[in-house]
């Protein structure tokens, strides 16, 4: 006679090693097929931006809710999307993080006389096409944290450790950039720099909030300025920003963070990382026994 008493979902602890295998191959190939097929779709009728964000955030939403639903019957907010009292706190501290280390890094060169505003040819502005990008750039933030960040990540933190699995996922992270336009070396090196960086943010307040709005604060500053974001040009202002300093420091096509300036900037973003207040949230997945600070 079967048991009418409702199954506990699995925990991290739980899980065997072979199950630890199936479930993150399940999530990288869900991902990859996700990647492929639906910003693909995308493309025709959206052109470039929409597709790299909310095609992104649909492949990342499916990937975590149907890889939780089918082997842990856990809902999706157990990969730190949770509303805990600190959830605002933390979104609002990886904003100001984010996008004042992208302002400051853009500010500098300006009052130093190294760039320049420009008018574009032609340029145009207007409040909704701003507002649409912002929201589209919120999509896209919250689609790489969730993808990367979600629940292969935080399974393999509890089974590897933090950071066996936040060292080689940060530099997956900028190999996954590798196809955007004008990517260098450098580029790369810088958004592998990020990743770990980003994976640090999580390991600090167990949550996806934090990430998502250091991620976010960053990809929304760097549009505003008039710069290239990730290989991608952005149009939302009626200026282009003008550096008069070569490639190396100022990334050349790929944007800032393709340059020095952009890599000076994660270090001391680490560090600031390591020091500024965060709220402590509860990870579901991620069973961190450890105490990271």
């Amino acid at each position: 006679m079967e048991s009418s008493a409702p199954q506990r979902p699995a925990t991290a602890g739980s899980i065997t090693k072979v199950g630890v295998i199936i479930r993150v191959g399940f999530y990288a190939a869900l991902a990859v097929m996700g990647v492929a097929i639906i910003p693909a779709l995308l493309t025709p009728l959206f052109g470039v931006v929409v597709p790299a964000t909310l095609g992104l955030f649909i492949v990342a939403i499916l990937t975590n809710f149907f890889t939780l639903k089918i082997f842990d019957r856990r809902p999706l907010t157990d990969i730190g999307l949770g509303g805990g009292p600190g959830t605002g706190r933390n979104f609002a501290t990886g904003l100001l993080l984010g996008g004042g280390a992208a302002a400051l890094m853009l500010f500098a060169p300006l009052l130093a006389g190294a760039a320049r505003f420009e008018v574009r040819p032609d340029g145009q502005f207007s409040w909704w096409s701003l507002l649409f990008y912002l929201v589209l750039l919120l999509f896209g933030a919250a689609a790489e944290e969730i993808l990367f960040r979600g629940y292969a990540f935080q399974l393999l933190i509890q089974k590897l450790g933090p950071w066996a699995t936040v060292l080689p996922v940060g530099v997956l992270f900028g190999f996954a950039h590798a196809s955007n336009p004008h990517a260098t070396t450098l580029g790369m090196v810088n958004t592998a720099m990020w990743g770990i960086y980003l994976g640090y943010a999580f390991l600090r307040s167990r949550d996806l909030w934090l990430p998502i709005g250091l991620h976010y604060g960053w990809n929304f500053v760097l549009p505003l300025f008039g710069v290239n974001l990730s290989g991608i040009t952005i149009e939302v202002t009626r200026y282009s920003y003008r550096w008069d300093l070569g490639p190396v420091w100022s990334g050349g096509s790929y944007g800032p963070e393709g340059g020095i300036l952009t890599t000076i900037f994660v270090v001391i973003l680490i560090y600031a990382m390591h020091r500024v207040p965060v709220v402590r949230q509860r990870a579901n997945i991620a069973e961190l026994l450890n105490d990271m600070e």
